[in-house]
């Protein structure tokens, strides 16, 4: 009994998704057939009559291609778990220059709003992604949205016979049901393997869009070292150079003074000691904010440890042991959950923080968790975004998960040997 109740569970499953997945890939002949039946209204014995339908299975054909097949990667993930990457191209920035003119990549125009319709008719024709859909829309109702209709027009078959009588119509009608039922469970499997086959980026295409993701991570790499190059400046200027010029000054002060006015000149050194002891305790400060020593000394986990010491928060830190990782990917690393955990307590206030390193056979994987007030995501320009174009620097990931009302988890992977 429970195989026959299992049997008929898949069958009622398969049945609603190979209708649906007809349904989607039948949208296209759909339009082609309104457009027919147009024709044949307006008069099929005038050539003329068909230039609107022609124009109405183009601009049809174009306006759903791209639609149909976003349907049907969402149903296949939905469905067995398979992610068909989109490869579309991604639209630059749009830029005013001094001239008062839109840069959008591709030409110049008066309006913000003129540069972003041209830059997207000019991706949308363009990009190689636009014909992969097309032909997907083309091919995709002759093979699974045939093999998916099957079970309905079976169905539809077996209703029709037994509303009939006739000694024909019945043993028509229940095998149609038998082939309907027995169909079912498999019939929607062929929107994914033709999906599968038809909606995957071709080997140029992800050599195009890998080419395009290392220029922008190269780009960031650039401003983001630029950036930090800045600050050790800016940080360099202001803090240990003013005081050891200060350091300086008390020195030759206290020398001018040291046999007229002894005192004052024992006053101006320790001064000056004090004033050696901030220098060199924002010299340290600096050269933790580049390369923390425990790092390269003691390597990740006890560097991470020793950070959450200093936190303000109940952090755990579990490790599985000892992580020996590039220099690069550790600062990376370490650096990625100084800043998570530094968000967990000035954005999300919350009171406890629990840290995960484990190594695996393709890289390393930490995971930050808090129990703060969530709501936390990869914002444009924000530190979560920046984090994520770092750890893409060396084709690592960053996943957050942050419902309203916590908690908060974001998982870091990086691939590494």
């Amino acid at each position: 009994m429970g195989r026959v109740g299992s049997w008929w569970v898949r069958a009622g499953v398969g049945f609603g998704r190979a209708c649906v997945g007809a349904a989607v890939c039948m949208l296209v002949p759909v339009v082609w057939a309104a457009a027919v039946g147009l024709g044949v209204w307006c008069g099929a014995e005038h050539p003329w009559s068909w230039i609107g339908p022609a124009v109405i299975v183009c601009a049809g054909t174009l306006a759903l291609a791209r639609t149909v097949c976003r349907t049907v990667r969402s149903l296949v993930a939905r469905w067995t778990g398979t992610d068909i990457p989109a490869g579309y191209r991604e639209a630059g920035p749009v830029m005013q220059l001094s001239t008062g003119y839109w840069w959008n990549g591709f030409s110049y125009e008066r309006s913000r709003r003129d540069a972003v319709m041209d830059q997207r008719m000019r991706l949308w024709w363009s990009d190689p992604a636009t014909w992969r859909d097309l032909r997907f829309a083309v091919i995709a109702p002759f093979t699974a949205g045939v093999l998916s209709a099957l079970p309905l027009a079976a169905l539809a078959v077996a209703v029709v016979g037994l509303a009939r009588p006739g000694t024909v119509a019945r043993p028509v009608a229940a095998g149609a049901l038998a082939l309907a039922v027995g169909c079912a469970p498999y019939a929607w499997r062929s929107l994914h393997r033709v999906a599968v086959r038809f909606l995957r980026p071709s080997s140029a295409m992800a050599l195009a869009e890998r080419v395009d993701e290392l220029t922008s991570q190269r780009a960031d790499a650039t401003v983001a070292q630029a950036a930090e190059i800045r600050r050790i400046e800016r940080d360099l200027h202001d803090g240990a150079q003013a005081r050891l010029v200060a350091l300086g000054l008390c020195l030759a002060t206290a020398e001018r003074l040291m046999d007229r006015d002894p005192e004052q000149a024992k006053a101006l050194m320790r001064e000056a000691r004090a004033g050696a002891a901030a220098s060199l305790t924002e010299l340290r400060e600096l050269i933790r904010g580049i390369s923390p020593p425990v790092l390269s000394e003691r390597g990740l986990v006890d560097a991470v440890r020793a950070l959450a010491l200093d936190v303000p928060l109940d952090v755990a830190v579990r490790a599985g042991g000892p992580l020996r990782l590039d220099p690069p990917i550790e600062s990376a690393v370490y650096f990625g959950v100084a800043e998570l955990l530094t968000n967990a307590v000035k954005h999300a206030g919350a009171a406890r923080a629990h840290v995960s390193l484990v190594r695996d056979d393709t890289g390393i994987v930490v995971e930050v968790e808090d129990d703060g007030r969530g709501g936390a995501d990869a914002r444009p320009g924000g530190g979560l975004a920046g984090l994520r174009r770092r750890l893409a620097v060396f084709d690592g990931t960053l996943a957050i998960t942050s419902p309203q009302g916590g908690p908060t988890r974001v998982r870091m992977a990086v691939p590494c040997e």
